[in-house]
């Protein structure tokens, strides 16, 4: 298994860099996901079709992390169906994500695109990366948050602006399970038991999936339907 990459907590020192790390806790774990963002087209499973980035280039690396805080599952997602995840940063607990070595301009791109916006221009990422945090807009991606710097690059991520606990937390679909488990497998620190544990014990999939729920999907190779309860 791969060694995880330790994420230094102090914020970077430049502001304005070429490169970061959008370190991703959803479905774009998964790189065929991640490359509807980049190339645009639509993903299987998926109901709807990507633009794609202005750079199209896949990431130069990508690497598993764990990120300090906690993961939910919320809001209803028009694509997948079903709830989508989202990161609390200030939730006690652990978080694993796959971090990928994008152009700062990719990792506007991809935010935009989350916002069902087509790309258009660069983020300024001065505040979130001498703050920590910045609230863009009260979308459900449009708070940026920066965990600290891997190699000295920031390891970015967007939220949304309200908390765990702040709102109803909603059952994620087979397919958007399938694509986020597969995304955390395929990062090579985790194994079939963890990964499936880990999305399992989601407030939001907490109690309509099983840790053996996910581990089959994760095999099946299908999107199949949600088994119905915990078997």
């Amino acid at each position: 298994m791969k060694a995880l990459p330790s994420i230094d907590p102090t914020l970077p020192s430049d502001r304005c860099p070429e490169r970061v790390w959008y370190t991703s806790y959803g479905s774009n774990t998964h790189l065929d996901r991640l490359a509807a963002y980049l190339k645009g087209g639509r993903p299987p499973g998926a109901g709807r079709e990507y633009p794609g980035c202005r750079d199209p280039a896949m990431p130069a690396r990508s690497v598993p992390v764990e990120l300090t805080g906690a993961m939910y599952f919320a809001t209803e997602s028009a694509v997948w169906g079903g709830g989508r995840a989202f990161y609390d940063p200030d939730a006690d607990g652990r978080v694993l994500a796959r971090a990928h070595l994008v152009t700062s301009g990719q990792f506007a791109d991809i935010a935009a695109q989350e916002m069902y916006r087509p790309p258009a221009g660069d983020l300024d990422l001065a505040e979130v990366l001498t703050r920590g945090r910045a609230v863009l807009g009260d979308g459900r991606y449009e708070t940026l948050v920066c965990a600290g710097q891997v190699e000295g690059l920031p390891v970015l991520t967007f939220t949304a602006p309200w908390g765990m606990s702040d709102v109803p937390w909603v059952a994620p679909s087979a397919a958007y399970v399938r694509f986020l488990a597969a995304g955390l497998l395929s990062a090579g620190a985790w194994d079939t038991d963890a990964v499936a544990s880990y999305v399992a014990s989601c407030p939001g999939a907490d109690g309509h999936w099983s840790s053996r729920a996910v581990a089959a999907l994760l095999g099946s190779g299908t999107d199949g339907e949600r088994p119905p309860g915990r078997p």
